[in-house]
């Protein structure tokens, strides 16, 4: 089963305009916001995020309405913040060394 679950924006990355870090149920990760691009959420706003993606932006009412849903199917939403939690993105501008690596490794041929 696939989810979309509500994050709270909590701050864009300077140098990466498309990427914010986001609250997800106490979870703070790193997701691409570019597919909202028509309308970009600004920090206190609310996504619907899914794989990584902010696929929409819905407002306050809407993500408590949508956690509390997801709260009460259980193991979907555990799997969903489970999966957040071990997210990639976020690994490569929380730890510096593994931002640096990546980086000399994309630069070789």
């Amino acid at each position: 089963m696939c989810l979309g679950i509500p994050g709270e924006v909590i701050e864009f990355l300077p140098d990466q305009p498309d990427l914010a870090r986001v609250d997800v149920s106490g979870v703070r990760r790193v997701i691409n916001v570019g597919l909202l691009s028509d309308d970009m959420p600004k920090p206190g706003e609310w996504v619907l995020i899914h794989v990584g993606f902010a696929l929409s932006k819905i407002d306050e009412q809407e993500a408590a309405a949508a956690l509390q849903f997801l709260e009460g199917i259980g193991q979907a939403y555990e799997d969903e913040i489970a999966a957040l939690q071990e997210s990639m993105i976020d690994e490569a501008y929380s730890k510096p060394a593994a931002s640096e690596a990546y980086s000399k490794s994309a630069r070789q041929p």
